[in-house]
């Protein structure tokens, strides 16, 4: 009795007021009021523009963190092995050949590495962490502060706590990344060499498993940087749209840098670094729209939570132009 009492007091969920609200609107229209915030709300955010800023940031942040990695193997190669270490310093070697000429790679990246995995630089590997970070995090900071402001409730976290937060989350992406991006990379058939047995579960389980994961992160990046708590579900939506952009937009990225960028090109030994820039850019343009779509959900019919920490914040801004107002008259 007492359990049928609560659940009657409890506050009905977003899509079951959505059910009400518009239950004599044809989905036509909904739908076409959610596309049009989206794209209003893109356009008068410049998420273009906000998506290059973050994949400069993140690009930034790629070589001192490889930089720190590489390193880092120095102290444990008794435990990976010389085998492995060479193997690794190879690689970073033929891929600086597709960046730099090999005079640059000789004179430059081949003493650098040879330096880092030999000699043990602890300066190094602090100070390539330490820049990973700070512009790592700046990226993460696009992203909090654009889908803060994209709900309205821009001020209602201080730049500070922003910072920090956009710190945590990183590191926190970097060590989930450091345990289930060499399983996305390497594959099923990798897997089922390290794990033998279980071939016909991993093969049918692989790619939901990547698909559920990303949506799961999208879901709790989204969910994280609104400064209003929500049901974490409710956040699913745009990280399913993000996800399908991005699966969209690399295939269209790959046929462009398939005929613009790679082979005989006016790019030259820009082409590579010029094709993960367009990648990275791709990848932050399906998250701020991901955003852009959850944020328009919320104005077409809003939580409880958000509503009414947007009403306070145009209170707020209404209070301090009085003010400023008053201070001026």
């Amino acid at each position: 009795m007492q359990a049928a009492e609560e659940r009657s007091h409890r506050r009905p969920g977003r899509w079951r007021r959505a059910r009400v609200l518009y239950r004599n609107v044809s989905k036509r229209k909904v739908g076409w009021l959610l596309l049009k915030d989206t794209v209003d709300s893109c356009l008068e955010y410049r998420v273009t523009g906000l998506a290059a800023e973050a994949a400069f940031f993140v690009l930034l942040s790629l070589p001192p963190l490889l930089l720190g990695l590489v390193g880092a193997l120095g102290y444990v190669d008794t435990v990976v092995g010389l085998d492995t270490i060479d193997h690794i310093r190879h690689n970073i070697l033929a891929a600086s050949r597709t960046v730099l000429s090999d005079k640059g790679v000789n004179d430059l990246v081949k003493p650098l590495v040879d330096d880092v995995f030999r000699g043990r630089r602890p300066d190094l590997i602090s100070l390539g962490f330490v820049i990973a970070l700070w512009s790592g995090s700046r990226a993460v900071n696009v992203f909090v502060d654009t889908i803060t402001i994209m709900y309205g409730l821009e001020g209602r976290r201080g730049i500070v706590r922003t910072r920090l937060m956009s710190l945590v989350l990183y590191v926190i992406a970097l060590v989930l990344g450091a345990a289930v991006l060499p399983v996305v990379v390497v594959g099923p058939n990798a897997v089922d060499d390290l794990v033998p047995g279980v071939t016909g579960t991993v093969h049918v389980l692989y790619w939901p498993f990547v698909l559920l994961a990303s949506v799961a992160f999208l879901t709790t990046l989204y969910h994280v940087s609104v400064p209003v708590r929500s049901p974490w579900y409710e956040d699913v939506p745009g990280a399913l749209v993000a996800l399908l952009m991005w699966v969209l937009g690399s295939f269209v990225l790959r046929i462009y840098l398939g005929h613009a960028v790679e082979g005989h090109t006016i790019y030259g030994s820009l082409a590579a670094p010029v094709a993960v820039l367009l990648w990275i850019g791709v990848s932050a343009f399906a998250v701020l729209v991901g955003a852009a779509v959850n944020a328009a959900v919320d104005r077409v019919w809003p939580s409880l939570a958000t509503a009414a920490a947007r009403e306070e914040t145009i209170r707020r801004k209404e209070a301090a132009a009085a003010e400023v107002v008053a201070r001026a008259a």
